[in-house]
């Protein structure tokens, strides 16, 4: 049979157009189940987060998305499994600045900046430092000046040995040339407790950790380690407000593809994940849990991860910080 021009083009376009849909089809079977591997226990932020997004992108029509909660050894567990998976957009990572520390403190099996295809950082919780409701102090001016009449004797609590409360508190003792002792704690909940019972003088933790004690009157916030001012969190100044323009830092939760997954695939997964980020509820019930969605996603958040480690690395070189 033979054919003119024509109609041999239009033919090379069906082919093309047959392709290209197949293709999508594969991927789509493919991954109509994703796994989403959280590095905390059940009942955390990121823990949270994952799942309301989750269940939000099921609801419209999207892949089904499970969780698998991997906790273990600081994260390290689900992060390297993750970095290890099929780039092929059936498993995703959900972690935070953890994932940036980690290889700055211990040996790993992956690195932050080149084993993984950041998807976007979701959501977001300012950084805060807060005092019990009884003492003295109601600014952070107060609390630095206190601290240089006497050196040594204030203390902040905090997750640590390590993590980045301590990076950005190193960060504002320096630049406040102030001795203040970091006692550090294995998780929000016992440094809590320790400002609670007034055995530590301050803590620096993320408000979504602390926001019930705040909402309550038990705690009070003295600055917040952001650009600007939390839309959390309206009244309290930042850290330049107060004079220390470099105490900022995201507190982002991310989510993460194995490196070398399909720019198409991670692009479709961007989409899902945008889009359940922008839907009313989702942002309702975010922010009871003292988190609000950010979608710095691709190339940016790629920026930002890169930025934290070479910030996280020098600070922790000049500080001397070890991990335990």
């Amino acid at each position: 049979m033979n054919f003119t021009r024509h109609q041999l083009v239009r033919l090379a376009a069906v082919a093309v157009t047959v392709l290209a849909l197949s293709s999508d089809c594969a991927w789509s079977q493919a991954t109509r189940t994703i796994k989403i591997v959280v590095p905390t226990p059940p009942g955390g932020i990121l823990d949270i987060v994952a799942r309301l997004l989750a269940e939000q992108i099921g609801r419209t029509g999207g892949p089904t998305m499970v969780i698998e909660n991997r906790p273990g050894a600081g994260t390290i567990v689900a992060t390297e499994a993750v970095s290890r998976a099929a780039p092929d957009g059936s498993t995703l990572l959900l972690n935070a600045s953890p994932l940036v520390i980690n290889p700055l403190l211990r040996k790993v099996n992956y690195h932050p900046l080149t084993s993984f295809e950041p998807v976007c950082a979701l959501a977001s919780s300012p950084l805060v430092i807060v005092v019990n409701s009884a003492s003295p102090y109601r600014t952070l001016g107060e609390l630095l000046n206190a601290a240089r009449a006497k050196p040594g004797e204030l203390t902040l609590a905090s997750i640590g040995p390590g993590s980045n409360f301590q990076l950005e508190f190193e960060i504002l003792k320096r630049a406040a040339k102030v001795d203040v002792t970091f006692v550090s704690y294995p998780g929000n909940g016992p440094a809590i407790n320790a400002l609670l019972g007034e055995h530590v003088t301050s803590m620096f933790g993320t408000y979504s950790n602390v926001v019930e004690y705040l909402k309550t009157g038990k705690l009070r916030a003295l600055v917040v380690a952001n650009r600007t001012r939390a839309e959390l969190l309206p009244d309290i100044p930042t850290g330049a407000e107060s004079g220390y323009k470099d105490f900022e830092d995201d507190a982002w939760f991310g989510a993460f593809a194995p490196a070398k997954t399909p720019k198409e695939t991670v692009s479709r997964i961007e989409g899902w994940f945008t889009a359940a980020m922008q839907v009313p509820d989702i942002k309702a019930k975010l922010a009871v849990q003292g988190v609000y969605p950010v979608g710095t996603c691709g190339a940016d958040f790629a920026a930002l991860i890169r930025k934290q480690y070479d910030e996280y690395g020098r600070i922790i070189r000049e500080a001397n910080i070890r991990a335990e």
